[in-house]
C-alpha cells in the first residue's frame, strides 16, 4: 500500500470528508475509484469513492457507510492509500511522496535533523516539512539542498546548515 493522503476533517453536513492529499498533484487520488482507509499500522479497509472533487488544495470526497456530519468526523486522522501495483512506475531518481514520509534527513555534516512529515507543493518546487527536536524546518526539494535520496537505508541526506534552524 502507498499512502496517499489523510482524512483531515468533515466537509459540511452530509457526510463528506475533506482529504489532505500527500500526492505531487491535487487531483492524482481522483484517478482512483477504490481507496483503502485505515490508520498506519492498519486495520484498513476497501472503500469505494462514491464522489471526490477538488477543493481550493484539499479534496472533498463521499465515502460508504458515512451519511452525516457525525460519522464523517470519525472518520479524522485515518490514511487514504492505494495498492503500490495500482500506480505507474516512476523513474530512477523519482519518487513517490508518500515513500520520502517518514525518512530520516541528516546533514552533510551527520546531524539528524529530524524525519519528513509531509511535502508541500509551493508552485516553484516541493519542499521537504521535517519535523525534529527544532520543530518543523522546511527544506525546499531542489538540487542545491537535497544531495542523496536513500530508499534502502531510509535517509536523504542534505545541504542544510544547523544555523539555517534557528
Amino acid at each position: 500500500m502507498v499512502i496517499m493522503g489523510r482524512v483531515a476533517a468533515a466537509h459540511g453536513i452530509r457526510g463528506w470528508v475533506k482529504i489532505q492529499p500527500y500526492t505531487e498533484y491535487l487531483d492524482s487520488l481522483l484517478d482512483y475509484p477504490t481507496w483503502w482507509i485505515g490508520h498506519e499500522h492498519g486495520p484498513w479497509r476497501k472503500v469505494e469513492v462514491m464522489q471526490c472533487e477538488a477543493h481550493n488544495k484539499t479534496l472533498a470526497a463521499q465515502l460508504p457507510d458515512c451519511p452525516d456530519r457525525t460519522a464523517a468526523e470519525k472518520l479524522k486522522g485515518l490514511l487514504i492509500a492505494v495498492p503500490r501495483s495500482s500506480l505507474p512506475q516512476h523513474m530512477e531518481g523519482e519518487y513517490y511522496w508518500s515513500d520520502l514520509i517518514g525518512l530520516a534527513v541528516i546533514n552533510e555534516a551527520g546531524m539528524q535533523l529530524g524525519t519528513v512529515a509531509n511535502l508541500l507543493e509551493t508552485g516553484a518546487n516541493q519542499v521537504l516539512s521535517v519535523t525534529g527536536e527544532n520543530g518543523e524546518i522546511l527544506i525546499p526539494f531542489v538540487a542545491s539542498a537535497i544531495k542523496l535520496v536513500d530508499m534502502k537505508n531510509k535517509t536523504i541526506r542534505v545541504d542544510w546548515l544547523a544555523d539555517y534552524l534557528r
